[in-house]
């Protein structure tokens, strides 16, 4: 068959006129294609066959420069500039264009008319073969090990992906937690309406009447409670009262602010506390004295950077930070939140006080508190610190000079929930001009950030006396590996934390702990379906 083909073709060339009446007959009987293919394979059969094989040659050789810059390039991007693969990729590309653009191999196979020598060919192609065979070893060597390092490389690009991702889900938690914990749930605000609504359908039954004089005896067990979350008040003073060996000699003073007053008085008539304890409810706004012109926390929240920095929604008021997120919540600035500087002014005729979170559980009799010597100190407290967390250092910023010249960075904090005052040394050692003093210069928040327990450390620095930690155990609306055992034995147990036992968030294991003490007997508090 080749033989014929063969003989075809050249019988078609020896025919062809070379003239270009001839060619155009060609082109007018056979069209186009044919002479083209004609054509080509004349040329085919014209030239030397060793140029072909030269330039095939000089294209294995091209495509091994490109596979070993190929794989300098990946060298390069490992950040392996000074390894002895990446030097060697070097040396051998240079190598193949060095030999390719050698005079004598182009003066005798690229530049030359006449016929190739073939020994020239055969050396030149000895040549780009040992380079060839040299790359292809290399590569395969370096092949498992570049492709370890890219997938160390991809791995580490991922890591960062995903630890962006963490970080500003994170941010996004911790957001949806804050609001999950200071939103009003419906039932809590169900509630409020419900008393809200009795008070204004029966005035006749909520009549104000003269206080008790037991509201002002100092001889028997005074609790200061500061709330405007009635069920949760009701919680506080349900659980004290119940757990009291004496209740009728216990009086708590429940504060609330305006908007609640009417609920928190509806409740207390409505269930009374147990074991003939008394309850007083006023509001903060019938204490005269807290006004703009006494008060540093009031005059700041008249003024208008703090008000911008609170209420207006501007691109400079936007945090980052989501630990500094809870610290833009108006509360920790509000007079409710910062009564307690003030006990000795709000129960002039009292001599000790306690003062008690609406977050937290009394689970034993809590009048051996009073019997504790207190050594002159103002503040009966529980440390909270352990090796190095809880100091004073975590509360405030040392690095200003006024900090650093008066308090010890590794002093031991305490907890506020449950602190026990004694409000005769409160008066002694003036700890509300301290107060005063410090909230003032830390008008433009460059002492702490804010809240109430840094300027209590402050206050009270060298006036607190340690308790036993099982009068007060915190930690249960945020921590679920606190023991039950350390529960059990604890005088007051405190749901601090975002996680309160009201919220849907709260930690089922704890949960109990408090909801033992909810009156679902109350017929407003099954109407707003609390537990459910």
């Amino acid at each position: 068959m080749f033989t014929l083909l063969f003989i075809a073709t050249f019988s078609v060339l020896f025919i062809t006129n070379p003239s270009t009446s001839s060619e155009d007959s060609v082109l007018t009987s056979t069209g186009p294609h044919v002479h083209a293919y004609v054509h080509r394979t004349f040329l085919a059969l014209k030239s030397d066959p060793l140029k072909t094989r030269v330039n095939l040659i000089k294209k294995q050789a091209n495509d091994h420069i490109t596979l070993v810059n190929a794989y300098a390039a990946y060298a390069r991007k490992l950040k392996l500039e000074n390894s002895k693969q990446l030097r060697v990729f070097d040396d051998l590309a240079r190598n193949f264009s060095d030999l390719i653009s050698r005079p004598s191999y182009r003066a005798a196979l690229a530049d030359t008319d006449g016929a190739i020598d073939e020994d020239v060919l055969r050396q030149f192609e000895k040549e780009v073969k040992e380079r060839v065979k040299l790359s292809r070893q290399l590569i395969s060597e370096a092949k498992e090990s570049f492709d370890n390092q890219l997938k160390i490389q991809k791995l580490k690009d991922t890591i960062f992906a995903v630890n962006e991702q963490l970080a500003k889900a994170k941010k996004q938690g911790a957001f949806s937690s804050l609001i999950a914990a200071k939103s009003i749930p419906k039932s809590l605000h169900c509630l409020a309406m419900r008393l809200v609504e009795e008070r204004i359908a029966h005035p006749e039954k909520y009549v104000e009447h003269d206080p008790k004089p037991e509201f002002e005896d100092p001889s028997l067990y005074h609790y200061a409670i500061f709330s405007d979350n009635v069920i949760a008040a009701s919680v506080v003073v349900n659980s004290a009262a119940k757990n009291a060996e004496e209740p009728w000699k216990h009086v708590f003073h429940v504060v609330t602010d305006r908007m609640n007053l009417a609920a928190m008085q509806v409740w207390f008539r409505m269930r009374p506390a147990q074991g003939g304890a008394h309850v007083e409810v006023k509001a903060v706004e019938d204490y005269k004295f807290l006004n703009s012109s006494y008060v540093p926390v009031l005059r700041q929240l008249e003024s208008a950077n703090l008000q911008r920095f609170y209420f207006e929604n501007r691109a400079e008021n936007v945090t980052n930070d989501a630990n500094n997120m809870k610290f833009r919540n108006p509360k920790y600035l509000s007079m409710l939140n910062h009564l307690r500087f003030y006990l000795p002014e709000m129960y002039p005729k009292l001599h000790r006080v306690l003062f008690l979170d609406d977050d937290i559980v009394v689970q034993k009799d809590l009048t051996g508190l009073w019997k504790i010597d207190m050594d002159g100190k103002v503040n009966g407290a529980v440390e909270t610190c352990f090796g190095s967390f809880h100091r004073y250092a975590q509360y405030m910023n040392f690095s200003h000079p006024l900090l650093r010249e008066k308090f010890n960075p590794k002093a031991c904090a305490w907890a506020y929930g449950m602190n026990f005052f004694d409000l005769d040394a409160w008066r002694h050692e003036k700890c509300t001009e301290q107060y005063h003093y410090w909230q003032n210069m830390n008008e433009n928040r460059t002492l702490w950030k804010l809240g109430t327990l840094p300027p209590g450390l402050i206050t009270f620095y060298s006036t607190t006396k340690p308790l036993d930690k099982s009068w007060h155990v915190l930690g249960l609306g945020y921590n679920p590996s606190i023991s039950m055992n350390e529960i059990n034995n604890a005088a007051v147990i405190h749901f601090n934390g975002n996680m309160k036992p009201w919220l849907d968030i709260a930690m089922n294991q704890f949960r109990h702990l408090w909801t033992k003490y909810l009156d679902y007997d109350m017929e407003f508090v099954q109407m707003c379906n609390f537990g459910l």
